[in-house]
């Protein structure tokens, strides 16, 4: 007599620093390009729901913004929806890099992951820029620093070490059914996904401080009878002069913005589509929670 394996599902935040690579790692372990992905703070702002199927299990992922603290509403939201995602998951994955100064453990984020009480994992990224000898003690160090289940190395950008990652965190799902149906990969609508890609355009194509005072907000989200789906999106920012830079000499840069997004929407999407940018300037958005709530920056 044989006795089935008992299908595992549960929900697992990523959290960590900005831009030790939770995104590239989501967008790994799930085989596609959930979440926007960039070298600058503040790339990821929303906790975003990636689900990963397979025989015998279900994890559901929040891939959270970067662990940080600052002035502005918009700050105190990026913070409040890392910490929040360590409350009512099944299992937390703290990711660190593996040289530099995001491979310290971030002391406050760590007291919230003691208090929850909720299992924690340790994934150790970018093993790639490291010498091997280095990482053992690495390793150990980050032991006696917190008592996590286990300690893994990872370089989520290459794709080595994830299926151990995966392995050990079926290992602490619990048993339960399938929540979502297999052929999910989120539960966040198409609209909200839009509005990342063009943001992610936004942050490669603009430098200083302007993009992380800008929002993107769609307008209208509408697929004709013919495939086609057709966009419109404002990009909100804060001053006038940053809505000169974006815009560009003769339109130049929004056209490049737009172009861009234009091409990976269509490969998200699988169809073709016609996006229309605009820039609107909206003063100290950043520091208004009304304007947050606006411009789907929600809370919980």
């Amino acid at each position: 007599m044989t006795t089935e394996t008992p299908f595992r599902t549960g929900f697992v935040s990523i959290v960590g620093s900005p831009n030790v690579g939770k995104s590239t790692l989501l967008n790994q372990l799930l085989k596609q390009r959930l979440s926007i992905v960039c070298k600058k703070p503040q790339t990821t702002r929303n906790r975003i729901l990636g689900i990963y199927n397979a025989p015998g299990c279900q994890i559901l992922f929040f891939d959270t913004p970067g662990f940080h603290q600052g002035p502005k509403a918009l700050d105190r939201f990026l913070t409040n929806q890392a910490l929040s995602a360590c409350a009512n998951v099944d299992l937390i994955l703290v990711l660190v890099e593996s040289c530099g100064e995001r491979s310290r453990l971030p002391q406050p984020l760590l007291e919230v992951v003691a208090q929850s009480r909720i299992p924690a994992l340790l994934a150790i990224n970018k093993i790639d820029l490291i010498e091997r000898p280095r990482l053992l003690p690495l390793m150990e160090s980050h032991a006696r620093d917190f008592p996590f289940r286990e300690i893994l190395p990872v370089s989520a950008l290459k794709g080595e070490g994830l299926d151990e990652l995966l392995a050990a965190m079926i290992r602490f799902l619990p048993e339960g059914p399938q929540l979502y149906p297999g052929d999910m990969i989120s539960d966040l609508p198409e609209r909200f996904f839009a509005g990342e890609l063009i943001r992610e355009q936004v942050l490669k194509n603009v430098h200083a401080e302007i993009p992380y005072g800008t929002a993107v907000c769609i307008e209208t989200f509408n697929e004709r009878d013919d495939g086609l789906v057709m966009i419109e999106a404002a990009i909100i920012v804060e001053r006038e002069s940053h809505k000169k830079v974006l815009v560009g000499h003769n339109g130049q840069m929004i056209r490049r913005i737009g172009e861009a997004a234009r091409g990976q929407l269509e490969k998200f999407l699988g169809t073709r589509v016609f996006l229309k940018t605009f820039v609107r300037v909206e003063k100290k958005w950043t520091r208004s929670m009304s304007k947050l709530d606006e411009f789907g920056y929600h809370e919980g």
